[in-house]
């Protein structure tokens, strides 16, 4: 595993790089190479940069720092691995939010509110008689950062085929963690 390369860099270091790296992951500026010396080639230098923000990624999403990242941590001596861990641990809400705006951003548009009126068609200009549910759901989007109003009329079908949907993609986003 490439986080091994921080043993190359003094235990009492560590936490400087560290901290350096999670600015780099929150958006901030990052270590330089420079800052280091000549401790490692450019290609271990990339390698360690991405093991060490794979491992916050990862450790952050999981959301805890449970037994499967302390073994993905087992290769690096005890010292490194703890200052890796409480650097990340004391920063943990920072990360998440970075993380949480990072993954919002993908998409432009994104989802404010919602609110949503039940009715009942009685009748229309050409039947008499209808007695439908229509569902009115109005969607507060901003996009780009300007706020706009989605107003959707839709009829039992329609609801249910949206309400599938939405149960799929929550099925995807539960495997995904």
């Amino acid at each position: 595993m490439m986080i091994k390369l921080l043993e190359k860099l003094p235990s009492e270091q560590c936490p400087k790089l560290i901290h350096r790296v999670v600015d780099g992951v929150c958006g901030q500026s990052g270590p330089r190479r420079t800052d280091y010396g000549e401790r490692w080639s450019l290609t271990e230098w990339v390698e360690l940069m991405n093991a060490l923000s794979s491992f916050i990624h990862f450790g952050v999403g999981r959301g805890c720092f449970d037994q499967e990242i302390q073994e993905l941590l087992s290769d690096l001596d005890t010292a490194r691995a703890e200052a890796l861990l409480q650097c990340v641990r004391s920063r943990f809400d920072e990360i998440r939010h970075a993380l949480v705006d990072r993954t919002n951003g993908i998409s432009s548009t994104q989802l404010q509110d919602f609110n949503w009126q039940l009715k009942l068609a009685l009748s229309s200009d050409k039947l008499s008689a209808l007695n439908i549910p229509l569902l009115n759901l109005s969607l507060d989007l901003k996009e780009n950062g300007i706020q706009r109003l989605v107003t959707i009329e839709m009829n039992k079908e329609e609801l249910h085929t949206l309400i599938s949907a939405l149960e799929a993609a929550n099925k995807v986003v539960l495997q995904l963690k």
